[in-house]
């Protein structure tokens, strides 16, 4: 197995200082499912990468597919580069669940990462962290710090014996996904389906415990990461993350769009609460005949969602947008009247943060840890309890009835972003727990500042 790094071999040691007056790190962040268009740990690697670049360090992400989407801008040459980790990419479109063919497979990873898809389990976790220490150990001397995104894969055990310093990502538990997905799963076919699909959190759950240096976006993540995996209050540290203020901004120049409503969903699943927004949009219409609603994920051909939009015929109030550039989606945004976050639960919640920054005012659930980014209700957003499609309703109507009220969330929104909510501030206190770890392997060398 061979990796590629797509922007060339990285230069050796960074000379100078730091934007926070200290050595330039040398990085390497892990991700097993980095593309942005796939979730949040896609925009939390493409961000972070990029802010810590611009503070003078220097990061090699290193990722499996879905590859990485990172940004390359004027002033910070070598100071990002991508290396492919790859993986048989198993749940590729347009053949998710495809049997490699025999020339396909290069060493046991490889085997172990069909058998465990061929028996209804997910493997990925488990086989990127096995590459990546691979790889790793090969380049030994080469980084001063590995920070893994959520992998939390056996392979990521003992990296300090070989030379590394370990920091990782939490977003939250995967096991509040499990919760949900079972509570929400029909019949005990579709239980035991469910159960054995998220086996990999035990594995989880088994390597956060050992993790000296836990990292996580909110205080409700904090606490979840303590009680499902059981790890010890004092090694977790909660570093928010953000907007990227930059983008998504007010611009008077996008037209509003009367009636429309706002919202991500990158999957119809239980945990998003996509279903009970579609639920509130027809309570909406009956006096808002105008309200519809974008949504920026995939449309679904079956499911609680596209079974609720037949029922209340939405078909027509409904739209779906799918690959859409970072600045199409802060347009988007900006045009709308409202911005929702319906989940039942989010760790910390991009797309309520994003919105805030464009000054488009918020409608959102207190799943989560979605008040910490929202604010109080009344003054940043409107704040509804998650699974109330009636409540949802009222709140949506209430926005799209009061211009003023809109203005006033919108600033207030935007405000609270720029004081607590941008990626700078995310990578700042990343590094801080970056040199905190060399020192703690290293208590006789010179913390690199």
């Amino acid at each position: 197995m061979t990796a590629e790094a797509t922007w060339g071999a990285a230069p050796g040691p960074l000379a100078g200082e730091a934007a926070d007056g200290g050595r330039p790190l040398r990085i390497a962040l892990l991700t097993y499912k980095g593309n942005p268009f796939c979730g949040g740990q896609g925009v939390y690697v493409r961000h972070l990468s990029r802010e810590l670049a611009r503070l003078g360090h220097r990061v090699e992400v290193i990722g499996a597919q879905p590859y990485p989407v990172l940004d390359q801008e004027d002033g910070l040459p070598g100071r990002i580069t991508l290396t492919r980790l790859p993986s048989l990419d198993l749940y590729r479109q347009p053949d998710p669940f495809r049997t490699p063919k025999r020339g396909e497979y290069r060493d046991w990873v490889d085997a172990l990462e069909v058998a465990t898809m061929w028996t209804g389990g997910f493997p990925e976790p488990l086989t990127f962290s096995l590459r990546a220490r691979r790889h790793l150990a090969a380049r030994r001397g080469e980084f001063d710090v590995v920070h893994d995104n959520q992998t939390l894969g056996y392979g990521l055990l003992g990296l300090d014996r070989i030379g590394f310093p370990l920091v990782t990502t939490v977003h939250h538990p995967i096991t509040v996904d499990r919760r949900l997905d079972l509570a929400a799963a029909e019949g005990w076919r579709r239980r035991a389906s469910v159960r054995r699909w998220y086996g990999f959190t035990r594995m989880q759950k088994r390597v956060a415990r050992r993790l000296p240096t836990v990292l996580t976006v909110s205080g409700s993540s904090r606490r979840e990461i303590t009680e499902d995996l059981e790890v010890r209050p004092e090694r977790i540290h909660v570093v928010p993350i953000g907007a990227d203020t930059r983008l998504f901004s007010p611009d008077p120049a996008v037209p509003e769009i009367p009636g429309r409503i706002v919202t991500t969903s990158s999957a119809d699943v239980p945990l998003k609460g996509l279903v009970h927004l579609v639920e509130a949009l027809a309570k909406v219409r009956t006096e808002h005949e105008g309200a519809h609603l974008v949504v920026v994920g995939k449309r679904p051909e079956k499911g609680p969602v596209a079974e609720a939009m037949e029922r209340y015929g939405l078909d027509g109030a409904v739209e779906f947008v799918k690959g859409i550039s970072d600045r199409e989606l802060a347009d988007l945004v900006r045009g709308a009247q409202i911005a929702c976050v319906p989940s039942l639960y989010e760790g910390f919640s991009l797309p309520a943060a994003e919105a805030m920054a464009t000054g488009t005012p918020l409608v959102a659930t207190t799943g989560g840890a979605i008040p910490e980014v929202a604010g109080p209700d009344g003054e940043t957003c409107l704040a509804v309890e998650p699974a109330d499609a009636g409540a949802l309703a009222a709140a949506l109507g209430r926005l799209l009835g009061d211009a003023e009220l809109r203005a006033r969330l919108g600033a207030a929104g935007r405000e609270r972003v720029l004081r607590r909510f941008t990626w700078e501030q995310a990578a700042r206190g990343t590094v801080e727990h970056y040199r905190a770890a060399v020192a703690a392997r290293n208590p006789a060398t010179p913390v690199p500042r």
